[in-house]
């Protein structure tokens, strides 16, 4: 299990490492640099002025330079301070994680608790009515853009209806507590929940319809086995495997749905934190967050592995087994 986990952390960090290599020769290729930005702001700054601030900030070496640099610092613990916030990355960065975490997190067990009894309902009756019902809403689900679902969202119970607020993270001043935080989070967790749900519900359905037409299925009833013990006991524990896939690699895919929707509700998440360091042109901060993105879906896939250990034994990684 050593050796497998170790293996894991080691293919983690390469990944990371090209990654970091990637995102900052990308960004390398925008046009403009913070100097500019500094220079429209005030325009009384002279080309000397500029010249001087672009030698200051090391923006006037070439990039693989300035990216051995920034790993370097990134190596001892310091990840750089942000000119949008004039404020060290971490400080900007970590809180906004942690908001993110609970908005994914809520909405993602949310939806595999809603995803499983439905899709298994639909798999143990399929083509019913209530089959068809169930995929027709799947459809709909799956269907529907994030921005106009969650502007419908908001007309519908923030403007017309008043139940919660149309955006935000608490009331100013901070007086409501959690009661108060959860119903600023109802909004943008109902938007990334019908959007997943319906993918998951699909797979669920499909992994299930394809178990239960086994042959070991069908030895399990001619020997009288009941029926939840055929579901529960036999077809859910082969199935879940891949539903466990899904569910991991969807966590990529959730990320960038939260992106949007936290710019829909002015959630202060992660994903609009990127957006805006990205077209602020803060290289520090859009670096470091896209990294954290990146080891997001790493931890996802990781927790996967073990997740396949824990439902099977039997699964073993090249020779070996967790």
């Amino acid at each position: 299990m050593f050796a497998i986990l170790t293996g894991r952390l080691l293919q983690s960090l390469a990944l990371l490492f090209v990654m970091s290599v990637a995102i900052y020769y990308l960004m390398g290729l925008m046009p403009g640099d913070p100097i500019d930005i500094m220079i429209n702001a005030d325009p009384s700054l002279s080309p000397a002025d500029a010249a001087h601030l672009r030698e200051l900030y090391g923006l006037d070496q070439p990039i693989w330079r300035r990216y051995g640099n920034w790993l370097a610092a990134a190596l001892q613990g310091d990840l750089g301070y942000s000119r949008l916030y004039n404020q060290p990355v971490p400080d900007i960065l970590f809180p906004r994680v942690g908001n993110t975490l609970v908005l994914l997190g809520a909405a993602m067990i949310i939806a595999v608790l809603i995803a499983f009894p439905v899709g298994l309902l639909a798999a143990i009756r399929p083509y019913s009515r209530l089959d068809t019902v169930i995929n027709l809403a799947c459809f709909a689900g799956i269907s529907m853009p994030v921005f106009w679902l969650a502007l419908m969202l908001i007309i519908l119970f923030s403007v017309l209806l008043g139940w919660f607020p149309a955006g935000g993270f608490g009331t100013a001043g901070g007086s409501g507590g959690i009661a108060d935080r959860l119903t600023y989070l109802v909004l943008p967790v109902a938007t990334l929940v019908i959007i997943s749900v319906g993918s998951y519900t699909r797979f669920i359905r499909a992994s299930m319809m394809e178990q239960l037409r086994a042959d070991y299925i069908r030895t399990a009833v001619a020997k009288g086995v009941s029926r939840v013990s055929v579901v529960w006991n036999h077809a859910l524990r082969n199935a879940a495997i891949p539903i466990v896939t899904v569910i991991a690699v969807d966590l990529g895919t959730l990320f960038g749905g939260a992106l949007i929707t936290e710019t829909m509700f002015s959630f202060p998440g992660m994903g609009r934190l990127i957006y805006d360091s990205i077209m602020g042109n803060d290289y520090n901060l859009a670096l470091v967050g896209l990294l954290v993105a990146t080891l997001m879906t790493i931890v996802g896939n990781l927790m996967a592995d073990i997740a396949y250990a824990i439902i099977d034994p039997r699964i073993r990684f090249g020779d070996q087994s967790l």
